[in-house]
């Protein structure tokens, strides 16, 4: 229960340091080294949970844990390298929310996975981290274009980028979450057996149709310079079809039905 605290406590102070600077303008301080110890201590709770149960748990809320874990990484490494501290304070709240769901409804005994099948869980965790980033920072243009085309001003736009730097970094972060979940997709088919059974193929079906729909976007950059609310509503409507594969069928099927 400490390190759950402890990340709790440091994620919240993160983002609440993180809102007062934007507010002054002030966009260094402390709360990088709060993201970190926050995310150590988070890692620290899933360690201790595996080396108890024997294994690792992916279940819905270890899963969800984890992803927003990655998320956190991200955030924290592209914030201290520009002007996205502002994605913390969305995103640090939710790893801590994720973090105490997983303790008061997770650890539950892991299923057992050879080398090849927790590859392709790790592989799918990691696309799902950065892309959920992408779909964040789809958001964050939207909002700031909007904002921009009717002339408000408000603090949170001089925390952002400009349009141009957004946007770049929006498919940059698409572009390597595509990466891996090409990778996730193919480790799929190589390793997963049964990989059209019933309770495996809307998973299957929804994770190609996002993989299409953030290709195609790709595509429309490169060939066609796709910008602006294009690339917001292709990001989000593939981020959803994502978040039904992954977690909508994790949640029908051990929320639910109560299957593993």
């Amino acid at each position: 229960m400490i390190p759950v605290l402890f990340a709790i406590a440091l994620y919240l102070a993160a983002a609440g340091l993180l809102v007062s600077r934007i507010r002054h303008g002030r966009y260094g301080g402390a709360w990088p080294a709060l993201a970190v110890g926050a995310m150590l201590a988070h890692a620290l709770e899933h360690v201790l949970a595996w080396r108890s149960l024997g294994g690792a748990d992916m279940h819905f809320f270890a899963a969800i844990s984890l992803v927003t874990l990655g998320m956190a990484l991200l955030t924290t490494a592209v914030a201290v390298r520009g002007r996205m501290a502002s994605l913390g304070v969305v995103v640090f709240p939710i790893a801590a929310l994720a973090l105490l769901l997983n303790h008061l409804h997770g650890h539950l005994p892991p299923e057992p996975l050879d080398w090849r099948l927790q590859l392709h869980a790790w592989l799918a965790l990691l696309a799902y981290a950065t892309l959920a980033v992408a779909a964040l920072l789809a958001l964050m243009l939207w909002l700031q274009e909007r904002a921009l085309s009717r002339r408000e001003i408000h603090d949170w736009l001089r925390a952002l980028p400009p349009l141009v730097e957004l946007e770049s970094l929006l498919f940059r972060t698409i572009t390597t979450g595509f990466v891996l979940l090409s990778a996730t997709l193919l480790t799929g088919v190589l390793f997963v057996e049964d990989l059209l059974a019933q309770h495996l193929l809307h998973k299957t079906v929804l994770s190609v149709m996002s993989w299409l729909v953030f290709g195609v976007l790709l595509l429309g950059r490169w060939r066609r310079g796709w910008r602006g609310r294009a690339a917001v509503h292709w990001t989000l409507a593939a981020m959803v079809l994502l978040v039904l594969a992954f977690f909508g069928s994790k949640f029908v099927l051990e929320l639910v039905l109560q299957r593993a």
